[in-house]
């Protein structure tokens, strides 16, 4: 649970992480200077073409992680339909799958010890606050987490699925808690074998 770095190596499992998480960045604040769902479209294809060198199993699994966004993705769009605004629904949208695919893409490429020492060198100012190496731990941990715990999330709304035919809503709310519990302590007894964050 500590890394979601893909086995499958490509060559931006070669480039440092400082530079990854710099054009990340960039490539994100780009996206939003951007309105013309035609260029976020063009956007959106050279992140998916950046997938390409690690071969079909990596790619799968890049689409794979993209799962827990599509019923934001739905919802989006149809509100814009309703609204009539579905240029701006189609923006919103593209940039939404276009951000989110390039942050996997760093994910997936980079070691979580490697993303440690970068954002551990940014924090270094704040030493007489507090101790980087634990902001960084904190930082790294939230961005593993997210789609470990939208995974988890997702197969709590299936189990219920299978077992209702009412919606989830907020009765998978406990559920999820007790899923993040759950990860928080299995990551803790880990770093606690590994020598703590110290």
């Amino acid at each position: 649970m500590l890394t979601l770095t893909s086995p499958v190596e490509t060559p931006f499992h070669r480039v440092k992480a400082g530079w990854k998480l710099a054009a990340l960045c960039a490539g994100t604040i780009g996206l939003f200077a951007l309105q013309d769902p035609r260029l976020l479209a063009a956007a959106l294809a050279a992140v998916a073409a950046l997938h390409l060198p690690g071969g079909m199993r990596f790619a799968r699994h890049a689409l794979a992680m993209l799962r827990p966004i599509w019923p934001f993705i739905a919802v989006v769009v149809l509100w814009h339909l309703w609204t009539g605004e579905t240029r701006s629904g189609a923006a919103i949208a593209l940039r939404m799958v276009t951000a989110v695919a390039a942050a996997n893409l760093v994910t997936m490429t980079t070691r979580l010890s490697d993303m440690l020492a970068v954002i551990e060198r940014l924090c270094r100012p704040l030493s007489p606050l507090i101790p980087p190496r634990r902001l960084a731990l904190a930082f790294a941990l939230t961005i593993r987490f997210i789609p470990t715990m939208a995974e988890a999330l997702g197969r709590i709304r299936e189990s219920w699925s299978a077992r209702s035919p009412r919606r989830p809503g907020w009765r998978i709310l406990v559920p999820g808690v007790l899923a993040a519990l759950d990860g928080a302590e299995q990551a803790a007894e880990a770093l606690r074998a590994r020598g703590g964050a110290d």
